[in-house]
Parts: C-alpha cells; sequence; structure tokens
C-alpha cells in the first residue's frame, strides 16, 4: 500500500447480518493530504461489534468489518501532517471524523457531534462508501482523529482502551471521582474491571456490585475495596446511601430505583451500558436526595489522549486474551456467555489474504 493508490487490504468481515465472519478484502482509500496510513497490530473486540454485526441496533450496512479499539504503528502520512510521523505507536477509536464545526466538535466533545460523528465503522465514509474497521491489516484515518499511545502502555493493551477505557474513564472524570469520593461499578466484565482500575488509581474507595460473589476475588486484584452481591437483598439495605457515583456497565436493565437508593444525597448513576429495552423510574427517587440519573459514551479526542497518559502514568492496562483472525466467531460466543476475563484482542498479523 502507498500514499498515492487505492489499494485493497486483508480483513475479517461480516457478510450479512447474523452471518459468521469470514476472510475477505476491503478498499483503504488513498493517504491524503492529512491522513495516516496505519498497520494494524492489534484490534479488541467489543460487545458492539457483536451487536452490530447481528444488526441489532438496526442500519446495518453489509459486507460490514467491525473493529473500533485500534493499535498499531505509523507506516505512511500526508504531505500536511503535522502530529505524527512514520513508525509512531498510534490508536483509533470509535469514531473516524466529525463535523469539526458545531458547538459540541469546537469544545472538545467530538463524539456529541451536532451533524454525527463518523464512527469508524458501519458510517458514510468520505468517499460516500462505508467506513470498515479495525479486523483488517490497515486503516486510513485523518491526522485529527489519530491518537498516541504512550511508550509505556503495550500496543495489544492499548486496543481496548480506546473504547472500553475511555467509556469508564469519561464518566469518572466528569462526576468528579477521587479521593473521598465513593464509587461503584456495576457489572465486573470487559467495561466494569476498566472502571475499577481507573476509579482505583484516582484515590476512590471502589466497590463492585456483581449479582453473585463469584468474582470477587477477581475484584479486590484489580482495586476493589469491597464487592457485593446484588442477588442478596440485603445488600441493598445495607448499602442504602452509601455512594457518590454509581456507574452501571451492564446491558440489562436494572432495578432503577433500587440502584438510586444506594445514592448519599446528590449522588449520580450513569449508566454506560446499554439495554436494548426502555427503562422506568419512580421520579421520587430522584426527588428524595436531589439524585441524578445520567448516561455517558465515549469522550473526545483530547479526553482519550488524556486517559491513554493517565493508564500510562498509573500503570494501567485492561485483563486481555490475545486470539487468532481465525478465532474471532469463537470469541464472540464466549463474550455472550461472558466466558472471557476480560476483554478479546486480534492478533492483527493473523488476518491472511482471502
Amino acid at each position: 500500500m502507498t500514499a498515492q493508490t487505492v489499494t485493497s487490504v486483508p480483513a475479517y468481515l461480516v457478510p450479512a447480518a447474523g452471518s459468521r465472519l469470514e476472510r475477505g478484502t476491503i478498499p483503504r482509500r488513498p493517504v491524503g493530504e492529512h491522513d495516516v496510513l496505519i498497520e494494524i497490530k492489534y484490534t479488541g473486540i467489543c460487545h458492539t461489534d457483536i451487536h452490530r454485526a447481528r444488526d441489532d441496533m438496526g442500519g446495518g450496512v453489509f459486507p460490514m468489518v467491525p473493529g473500533h479499539e485500534i493499535a498499531g504503528v505509523v507506516t505512511a502520512v500526508g504531505p500536511g501532517v503535522t502530529q505524527h510521523r512514520t513508525g509512531d505507536r498510534v490508536g483509533v477509536g470509535c469514531m473516524v471524523d466529525s463535523c469539526r464545526n458545531c458547538d459540541n466538535c469546537r469544545g472538545g466533545q467530538e463524539q456529541f457531534c451536532a451533524n454525527g460523528a463518523v464512527e469508524t465503522y458501519n458510517s458514510p465514509g468520505p468517499d460516500g462508501g462505508p467506513t470498515y474497521g479495525g479486523y483488517s491489516t490497515h486503516i486510513v484515518v485523518d491526522e485529527n482523529f489519530v491518537l498516541r499511545i504512550p511508550e509505556g502502555i503495550p500496543l495489544a493493551e492499548a486496543a481496548p482502551l480506546l473504547c472500553a477505557g475511555i467509556t469508564l474513564y469519561s464518566p469518572l472524570v466528569h462526576w468528579n471521582a477521587g479521593p473521598g469520593k465513593k464509587v461503584a461499578v456495576v457489572g465486573l466484565g470487559g467495561l466494569g474491571h476498566m472502571g475499577v482500575k481507573i476509579a482505583h488509581a484516582m484515590g476512590a474507595e471502589v466497590t463492585v456490585l456483581s449479582r453473585t460473589l463469584g468474582k470477587k476475588d477477581d475484584g479486590e486484584r484489580l482495586g476493589a475495596d469491597h464487592f457485593h452481591a446484588t442477588s442478596d437483598p440485603a445488600t441493598f439495605e445495607r448499602l442504602a446511601g452509601a455512594f457518590d457515583l454509581i456507574i452501571s456497565t451492564v446491558s440489562a436493565n436494572l432495578e432503577l430505583d433500587a440502584y438510586l437508593s444506594l445514592l448519599r444525597t446528590n449522588g449520580t448513576l450513569v449508566n454506560v451500558g446499554a439495554p436494548s429495552a426502555p427503562s422506568s423510574v419512580m421520579l421520587f427517587s430522584l426527588m428524595a436526595g436531589r439524585k441524578t440519573l445520567a448516561g455517558s459514551l465515549i469522550g473526545g479526542i483530547a479526553e482519550t489522549q488524556e486517559m491513554l497518559d493517565f493508564c500510562a502514568e498509573h500503570d494501567l492496562g485492561p485483563d486481555i486474551e490475545v486470539v487468532s483472525g481465525e478465532q474471532i466467531n469463537e470469541a464472540y460466543e464466549r463474550v455472550l456467555t461472558s466466558d472471557v476475563r476480560y476483554r478479546f484482542v486480534i492478533d492483527a498479523s493473523t488476518i491472511p489474504a482471502a
């Protein structure tokens, strides 16, 4: 692949909604004035990839190449690029462009672009065709949406930080987690385990709320000060009014009134999971104690870089299992049965030509 020609690159793609992934090739655009060509080394598997592959969210464009947790090395840059050089360790997260002109974009909140951020895959690309994600060997991205990966973070561990890491870092920063704050993380999975690590590094007192005590040892190893089973009704009585901030990472609907009862006055319950069904809440659960029910997505580009630097400073990374391209379909099934601790990462060197 050169900066002057469009080249087909090997990839694993979903040919139709609900199909198994299979080997194929996809086009990558020429490297433009402000573009960076990245040789992908590792790509994380996010639960969202599975939802998209099955078209659970609707609007899927097939064939689809998932993957929005990308870590690699720069192999070419356009003549106008100033932020990255050949050989740099870089990453790409959930978006590859935005309008850059709306209030949110100008404020560093590109993830909330009023005109719709361009997602790393399954979005209209600059050529009118769909964007293709990181289950491939190379990608071309505008330099302004490419992150610098600090030397202290192995590339395989860096990949999930571009989604799971920033998804937890952003609300923890926004709601001021830190010394003197009591933070609860609901669910200890791919998202939750990063929430525990980051909140602990910020100096908060961290509690895991999980359905059972099966992951208690893991939770404490990751930095949790306390671990409680939500299947025990007495848990909610014991912990009433205990937390300043609760972050739910689960995709199932919670009994929101019960979890709101665990907040202190002025506390906040933030959802970063994505339940597919509507939720309900008694408004008095919010009024009593002036509590807040909120949601959060990823972060903007500047905040994502801040997160990477924070993780490097505190020697943080996800717990990962590296898989080959041939194991992606198996990994999907294992994610659905929670048979991973705690994030799958694809070794892109195992993606052969079709």
